[in-house]
């Protein structure tokens, strides 16, 4: 079997992840290298799974012959750099969310990739979801007939460190940006307006940031479907994850994941266990399936099924949303 070479740019959390999925679990995927801006964290990483090469200039990776793609898991401010970079060194691109945080930015960087005519995948992860896939396909082949209202829940077990809500974008583009994109994936359709409602109701610290923790967005679609995402940056029992799509035939539920599927009935009630913990836990199917699409595509040269044009609707619909919530009104949304 042919073997893609691969390099890791970031060894932080979702960098391992996919790092390691790329070393152990991926048919055809030779992972030859990582690099950190931090030496420690590019060496830990490599000493932990055994990868043959250590870079803090992410460029080296970028001159290697034996790499042919790259998989950006760097900070955010560094993504849109490093995509125009690899394209012009002629490697395909797997890129973590979101693309940048200005728009300008982003089309830009898109520019590049499409002169290069390299690959870019956006890690949009949850699309790869074996539960999410598979309401996608039942809506897709008629099951619950004409869509009618979805609704995404996404709410995290803890907020995230102040100095990291500063740099993320916000909520809109942090966070709800996956619910965004599952909205889309899901519905088959674009927007035309939303409106969002937003305050800072689990810690103060947040709002001093200059960002919100509770949102809820009401989408309107252009096909017609109405929809409601709800986010929230902490509950009291793990990672909830749940989406509905109702239509004139039926409805689709997907719930959350628990560690096992025990349900106790006794005289004092219902028990079962608690969520899984965070996204980690969660979504690691998800992750696994990404990076197989990932490599798939640079083996048998074709297009990966969510690419740069999704990340950056994701980040209109953020700035819609964020509109929305300061100036209290529907925001039309325009998407060419």
């Amino acid at each position: 079997m042919e073997e893609v070479g691969l390099g890791v740019i970031g060894a932080g959390r979702i960098g391992k992840i996919h790092a390691r999925n790329l070393k152990y679990l991926i048919p055809g995927a030779k992972l030859v290298a990582i690099s950190d801006i931090v030496e420690e964290a590019a060496y830990q990483a490599a000493r932990e799974l055994d990868i043959p090469s250590v870079e803090t200039d992410h460029g080296k990776l970028l001159e290697r012959k034996d790499i042919r793609g790259i998989v950006i898991c760097s900070s955010t401010d560094t993504h849109a750099d490093i995509i125009e970079e690899a394209a012009e060194a002629g490697k395909h691109i797997f890129c973590e969310k979101p693309i940048a945080l200005e728009i300008p930015r982003i089309e830009q960087a898109l520019s590049v990739v499409e002169k290069a005519g390299v690959k870019l995948q956006v890690g949009f992860n949850r699309r790869f979801d074996p539960s999410f896939k598979k309401a996608k396909q039942l809506i897709e082949s008629g099951e619950i007939g004409v869509p009618y209202v979805i609704r995404i829940t996404s709410r995290d077990p803890a907020p995230p460190p102040i100095a990291y809500v500063k740099s993320s974008g916000g909520l809109f583009l942090d966070m709800m940006i996956h619910d965004f994109d599952m909205a889309r994936f899901l519905i088959g359709d674009e927007i035309s307006e939303l409106m969002a409602v937003g305050d800072c109701l689990i810690d103060p610290a947040i709002g001093e940031a200059g960002d919100i923790d509770t949102a809820i967005v009401t989408l309107k679609f252009k096909n017609g479907v109405m929809g409601a995402i709800d986010n929230s940056r902490k509950t009291a029992y793990g990672y909830d994850q749940r989406i509905e799509v109702h239509g004139s035939k039926g409805t689709i539920t997907v719930g959350n994941k628990t560690p096992t599927e025990v349900i106790l009935h006794n005289e004092s009630g219902i028990q079962g266990d608690v969520l899984l913990n965070f996204f980690i836990e969660r979504y690691q199917d998800s992750y696994l399936a990404e990076m197989e699409e990932f490599v798939n595509c640079i083996m048998n040269d074709e297009e990966p099924s969510v690419g740069g044009f999704d990340g950056l609707i994701s980040v209109r619909m953020g700035y819609a949303a964020l509109e929305s919530l300061q100036t209290k009104r529907f925001v039309t949304f325009e998407n060419d």
